[in-house]
């Protein structure tokens, strides 16, 4: 199965000590209104063994628009405009369709593309430095999430690495460089129209 940015869809109580990296985040939420990136991901299992890769490129703009584009080795897009969902998988054929607000809400997803508001959603407790990047981990309130707990690793005021732990013991691990904030965005950034002759499958 391929681990995509839909499969991260489905933070601020901040504790006294080490506040360094929450305050990043704050920082960076405030300062970025959209942003552009590439991206490394890596899947690795509950056993510590690298079991998937993907590269690609990101861009946001809050509230709630977002283009996430694998490129190898695959190629898979994920579009959203504020108020639908739209997931092509070239290889398949195939778009899936969905409202955003059911699919953005309380995900990790939100720390980037969501609004502000992030301790509506998450609990924060910052971890201090290791490994040259300043970490908190972000535990989502609500129950019925995909993921156990989110791990942001931050150089400076700039977000580097997020770490998503699902209830399987598996981690998804995402390496941004290249960060551009706040960059004109062509108009059609997050618009998306489906290619003739693909299956689109609405989700309602």
């Amino acid at each position: 199965m391929r681990p995509t940015f839909l499969a991260l869809l489905p933070m601020l109580t901040a504790v006294a000590a080490h506040a360094g990296s929450i305050e990043k985040l704050e920082a960076f939420v405030a300062q970025t209104q959209s942003a552009r990136a590439s991206f490394a991901q890596e899947v690795i299992d509950e056993k510590g063994k690298p079991v998937q890769s993907a590269q690609g490129q990101l861009s946001f703009s809050r509230p709630g628009k977002f283009r996430w584009e694998y490129r190898k080795p695959y190629e898979q897009l994920i579009v959203g405009d504020g108020e639908k969902l739209w997931v092509y998988d070239k290889e398949l054929e195939q778009v899936t369709v969905r409202k955003l607000d059911g699919a953005l809400g309380s995900s990790p997803a939100a720390l980037l593309a969501g609004s502000n508001q992030i301790e509506a959603h998450y609990n924060l407790d910052a971890k201090g430095v290791k490994g040259g990047l300043d970490w908190l981990e972000a535990y989502p309130k609500a129950d019925d999430t995909m993921f156990e707990k989110v791990r942001m690793g931050f150089k400076g005021n700039t977000l580097d690495t997020m770490e998503l732990y699902d209830h399987l013991g598996q981690m998804t691990r995402i390496r941004f460089s290249g960060i551009q904030r706040n960059p004109r965005l062509a108009a059609d950034t997050f618009s998306f129209t489906a290619p003739a002759g693909v299956d689109v499958l609405e989700d309602q």
